[in-house]
């Protein structure tokens, strides 16, 4: 089971960020992302929204970095960690603007781009780049298919549909990857079954435990009625963690205590089939959390694999 990690800074929401992000900026993304690639982290993560409305800036804070930009960024200061977008609402944009971004990113970075997508949850976004809100699944699934052609290794890349259509309009640089991943965002019905139709990878958002088995088994039915017979990476989002005794507090849902006992904690998402499992640490600095960051990759890490 790989481990990867959704950045702080980047976006601060009061759902989850710490009080030090507010003052945070580059040199802390850059020492974090520099941390979790030594770490043996799979990949980074950076949120999308456009434009945050007045009704919910109290709660989702108007700080979102452009994930294009931010990915960008930090490929330029990492080696081998993998670039995730977690996840890009691609149907604000024009498939080949989005796909002229991201292959972009791909070929800087040598290959190691994630598209995660999703369809998106701010009707005021949608209205000022007019775009159809309440269509959005269906714009998000002709995007898809869309950006796969975009993405794919054709020069000029073509796309017939609905809503998007274009051909005879090159692109390059092409990406480094010869199939850009696509990981599927989202926890309804819909988005279930969208990854498991269109999808590489499965983005659930948060959801419990308890309820991971059936989306999982309902993932691997819907891919196996279709006749899809290439592997789906499953993904989980773990409770808050804190890798040894805190002396502060950490709030009642985050895992935390040695070692061992968060390995075995964090080992029942591998024998539900999680394939990746993001991680999110508690810290009151900059440091705290690189610090947890090692800790986690040294003294974790090798015993998600023990049985």
């Amino acid at each position: 089971m790989e481990y990867g990690i959704q950045l702080p800074v980047q976006s601060q929401s009061t759902i989850y960020a710490e009080p030090w992000e507010a003052g945070a900026g580059p040199a802390d993304l850059v020492e974090i992302a520099r941390a979790a690639d030594r770490a043996g982290f799979a990949y980074l993560a950076s949120c999308d929204h456009v434009a945050i409305p007045r009704r919910l800036a109290p709660a989702m804070s108007t700080v979102w970095y452009d994930p294009v930009a931010t990915l960008a960024f930090l490929a330029g200061v990492t080696e081998r960690v993998r670039l995730l977008s977690h996840v890009a609402v691609v149907g604000l944009r024009h498939p080949l603007l989005t796909a002229k971004q991201y292959a972009t990113l791909d070929h800087l970075s040598g290959g190691r781009l994630i598209l995660g997508v999703g369809a998106g949850h701010v009707r005021e976004e949608f209205e000022a780049l007019g775009v159809d809100f309440g269509r959005r699944g269906a714009v998000l699934d002709e995007c898809v298919d869309a950006l796969r052609a975009a993405l794919g290794p054709e020069e000029f890349p073509e796309h017939h549909g609905k809503l998007y259509d274009f051909e005879g309009l090159g692109q390059r640089p092409r990406p480094a990857q010869e199939r850009v991943p696509f990981w599927i965002g989202g926890s309804s019905p819909a988005a279930v079954r969208r990854a498991a139709l269109k999808g590489d990878g499965w983005l659930p958002q948060g959801d419990p435990r308890d309820r991971l088995p059936a989306q999982i088994a309902g993932l691997r039915r819907l891919r196996a009625e279709a006749g899809i017979e290439q592997p789906l990476t499953v993904g989980a989002i773990a409770e808050p963690l804190y890798v040894g005794e805190p002396g502060w507090d950490v709030g009642r849902r985050t895992l935390a205590g040695p070692p061992r006992e968060l390995a075995e904690s964090l080992r029942a998402y591998s024998a539900m089939g999680v394939d990746q499992l993001q991680v999110r640490f508690r810290s009151r600095s900059r440091t705290e959390l690189t610090d947890q960051i090692t800790a986690f990759g040294e003294q974790v890490a090798p015993q998600l694999l023990k049985t």
